[in-house]
């Protein structure tokens, strides 16, 4: 991938990359120089033009499939935000941005941020507005593990009151002098598109590029103004956009027609994930909302908006709208955050360097229910997100949330790896999951001020999610990811994929030493000495290179090594730790041996090795789904 949310072009080699794994937020550390740098030639040009219109304090926010944030301060010094589009992007997709502009000024609330301007610079189309204050949900949530009862009964009643305003919303017609209801949807309610102000605890709703006119309303019948409207709209195709697949719910992911009931799915998947620190919607069957301390009223009302069944949804939707601003009035004691027990080991270490995580695991052969190749053939360029509906097509919602709960490791600063064993009596989890605490940026500054989270137990809680989640899954195989520094990846280019790839002079396999005691184990690989040739990892390694990892493997040590071959781009991702110190001449050895050797590689694909210290194997008995766990109706208790 060239870009965060897209897929590569395909190429003759793309079916080996496929069988891997497709990362979902393609870090420029992972990316070729020249990919890179047109990135960063594209952060200069937009920095500089806003510089040029009087805007100061300009700093990049974030990217997506269609363009690039700046955060910046007006002429006035009022925080502002700009977002640009994509200028190689085709006209008609530029167009949404503008789309974006109309729709989201459309509505005035103090929970939405307003629109400044819609204008161009040049070719580039960019879209001003008010910046909401604090950090989104995601983060915040990332920063904080599962928010307290309080506090997310707040923002529930807040996400209520936006709720009502759209499918409230009233738009003058010119064939009728009286204002006609006219719902608008949202379409893409997810945790990161909710900033909190963690001093007032105010929350804005951002990002309306999936924004749309609803063609059904909250009862499912067809929305209209006047009579010529209902004759000319088209009642058979979904005007919906996607959104984000992990929070979205199932009409709008089956291509239901739009309607209020989408946003009720965002909020319902958004209140979930905070209350319970994951990163989607997908794990209420294992991990029910009724487990997670909340007041039973709003617990279970959570929990049936989450439903399979389609009218229970609908029924506990109407009672959200209707019993929120009743719920929201609930007594609650002094918040209690989290502070968990990890369920397997954690090593937490002082922040050293840089950490920008990637996971790459065996994603596409875990729990598939049916072969879906056809689907990847025809990937060619599009939004990840609608590779991922048909990733999941056939895939448990408890499978997709453990997956989720994978990725969401990944965005800690995290290095090591996990071997997830499942057989009939249980799991076992073999794992070396290193976190690196990071310095406090501005943004932690604020939130601590009223907070005092440590990173510690959020990454905690997120560690046993996965944990709870692997044991509701019922399956004999084993799951394997490796957690890794983008920013040690080894980068190697070529401009013919009939050339060899070679290693830049003076380059090596970076490693830690950890000294630490012998213990009565066998020494173990993870992958084709331990489990046998594994289908996803189709890059053949030249003999040389294999009998220095079968050297590596005779020495003690933790981590992993990564090839991936592209026609013209080789990557070298690894992380290792030699727990031997007397062995550190050896070890260096064998890993310039394998530099040495990086010209035999020949093909496409990837193939991977990871060891992990079996000394910390847990292992956990089957379980369904997590207790109840209600907040006690004496506050007090």
């Amino acid at each position: 991938m060239s870009e965060k949310g897209k897929v590569e072009k395909k190429t003759e080699y793309d079916s080996h990359l496929q069988h891997f794994y497709i990362n979902e937020e393609q870090s420029i550390y992972l990316m070729s120089h020249q990919d890179a740098q047109k990135i960063k030639d594209w952060v200069v040009l937009c920095e500089s033009q806003l510089k040029q219109h009087g805007f100061s304090e300009i700093e990049f926010i974030g990217k997506g499939a269609y363009g690039f944030v700046f955060g910046g301060l007006s002429p006035t010094g009022k925080p502002y935000v700009f977002k640009f589009s994509r200028i190689n992007l085709p006209q008609h997709v530029q167009d949404r941005l503008e789309e974006e502009a109309w729709m989201q000024n459309q509505l005035q609330h103090n929970n939405i941020p307003a629109v400044i301007e819609y204008t161009r610079i040049k070719k580039q189309s960019v879209l001003i507005m008010e910046r909401a204050k604090g950090m989104d949900l995601e983060q915040f949530s990332l920063k904080n593990g599962p928010l307290p009862p309080r506090l997310v009964v707040s923002i529930a009643a807040q996400l209520r009151d936006i709720l009502w305003q759209l499918r409230n919303f009233k738009e003058t017609s010119a064939y009728t002098a009286t204002p006609s209801l006219k719902p608008i949807v949202h379409g893409d309610i997810k945790p990161s598109n909710v900033v909190i102000d963690p001093e007032t605890e105010t929350i804005k709703l951002i990002d309306w590029g999936s924004s749309v006119f609803a063609q059904l309303d909250s009862q499912g019948q067809p929305v209209s103004d006047n009579g010529i409207s209902m004759m000319s709209a088209d009642h058979q195709h979904t005007n919906a956009k996607l959104g984000d697949v992990y929070f979205i719910g199932e009409e709008q992911l089956n291509g239901a027609l739009s309607s209020p009931r989408f946003d009720e799915q965002g909020v319902a998947g958004t209140l979930y994930a905070i209350a319970s620190g994951q990163s989607c919607r997908y794990g209420h069957q294992a991990i029910p909302a009724t487990s997670l301390g909340l007041p039973i009223e709003f617990a279970r009302t959570l929990q049936t908006l989450l439903d399979d069944d389609v009218k229970k949804r609908q029924q506990a939707g109407d009672y959200f709208i209707r019993e929120m601003p009743k719920m929201q009035h609930l007594v609650f004691a002094k918040d209690q955050w989290p502070q968990p027990k990890p369920l397997i080991p954690i090593w937490s270490h002082q922040h050293t360097s840089a950490i920008d995580t990637v996971v790459y695991n065996s994603r596409k052969t875990f729990l598939r229910e049916e072969q879906m190749d056809h689907y990847l053939a025809e990937v060619n360029d599009v939004e990840l997100e609608k590779y991922y509906k048909n990733f999941m097509h056939g895939m448990g919602k408890t499978e997709r949330a453990f997956l989720a709960s994978i990725s969401r490791l990944g965005k800690y600063p995290l290095v090591g790896g996990l071997g997830i064993h499942w057989n009939e009596k249980g799991v076992h989890i073999d794992s070396s999951l290193n976190l690196y605490q990071p310095e406090r940026s501005l943004l932690d500054a604020v939130s601590q001020e009223k907070h005092q989270p440590e990173l510690q137990a959020a990454f905690t809680a997120a560690v046993n999610n996965m944990v709870h989640l692997a044991r509701s899954i019922r399956r004999v195989g084993v799951f394997k990811c490796c957690m890794f520094n983008a920013r040690v990846t080894l980068h190697m280019e070529r401009d013919d994929p009939s050339q060899p790839f070679i290693a830049p002079k003076g380059v090596s396999i970076p490693f830690e030493i950890t000294p630490a005691p012998l213990v009565d184990e066998p020494s173990r690989l993870h992958s084709y000495f331990e489990d046998g040739e594994d289908p996803e990892e189709l890059l053949v390694l030249p003999d040389p290179i294999r009998k220095q990892i079968e050297r590596l493997n005779s020495i003690r040590h933790t981590g992993c090594i990564i090839f991936e071959s592209l026609p013209h781009h080789l990557k070298l991702h690894s992380y290792y730790v030699l727990l031997d110190d007397r062995k550190e001449d050896e070890f260096r050895e064998a890993l310039q041996i394998i530099l040495q050797h990086i010209p035999l590689i020949d093909g496409q694909g990837i193939s991977g090795f990871m060891k992990l210290p079996y000394k910390n194997t847990r292992s956990f008995s089957h379980l369904e789904c997590q207790p109840d766990h209600f907040y006690p109706k004496n506050p007090k208790e």
